[in-house]
């Protein structure tokens, strides 16, 4: 399962294993390290950070268990009902099993993000907490989580752009030719990577009201994928 990714103009030629190790039948990814640690810094930032917001910890770890799991069902949703034919047979029956094994693979960010915002509004509103507060504390351990997930992406080889010739052009092998295109994994986690700094340094030292952050956050992430 060994790729080659190469980029030429950089004289960088690399052999990328998406396999981590493997423990008998089971297998780890390295996707899902990469992944684990985006969420654990994300957790870490939002424990640090609980102060300045007024949330207590003890509501951030509720929210973040909430809203790990809605995230994890809205992506896997998202994704299923936007490839829907991947999941039915040759009858067009649609297919349960595959549509939950989610350890084979489809998660689409834009349902997680959607996901992770109802079910923390639930939790927000059942603990009388300040919604708009917590998602402010939200995108900033989203940015830091989008920021190590593309570089998952990566090491899959997925998520690619078109060809191209540019001078920062990526090569990869595909059905045995190789092949030159966009790293847009790469252009995502910088655009996030500047989101987050933007946030940070700027944004969150002048914040006004509960919901700003929330705000810059949608419009720069939306921003990033509509271009």
């Amino acid at each position: 399962m060994t790729h080659q990714v190469q980029f030429p103009n950089l004289g960088i030629s690399v052999e990328v294993n998406p396999i981590a190790f493997q423990v008998g039948n089971f297998t780890i990814y390295w996707y899902g390290i990469i992944i684990g640690i985006g969420f654990l810094l994300a957790v870490l930032y939002g424990f640090s950070s609980c102060k300045k917001m007024n949330i207590n910890k003890d509501h951030l770890l509720d929210a973040i268990i909430a809203g790990l799991l809605g995230g994890i069902i809205g992506a896997r949703l998202y994704y299923v009902i936007f490839y829907l034919s991947l999941y039915r047979d040759a009858q067009g029956k649609f297919q349960w099993s595959e549509a939950i094994a989610i350890w084979d693979g489809g998660l689409a960010i834009y349902g997680g993000v959607i996901g992770g915002i109802l079910t923390c509004l639930v939790v927000c509103k059942h603990k009388k907490l300040p919604f708009l507060a917590m998602a402010d504390l939200s995108v900033m351990g989203l940015f830091i989580g989008q920021i190590m997930g593309r570089w998952g992406n990566f090491v899959n080889q997925e998520a690619y752009g078109g060809t191209c010739d540019l001078p920062w052009r990526m090569g990869l092998i595909v059905d045995g030719q190789l092949i030159t295109v966009h790293p847009t994994f790469l252009y995502e986690s910088l655009w996030n990577l500047m989101g987050l700094c933007l946030l940070f340094f700027v944004v969150r030292r002048v914040r006004r009201f509960d919901g700003e952050l929330f705000l810059c956050y949608l419009g720069w992430y939306g921003l990033g994928r509509f271009w």
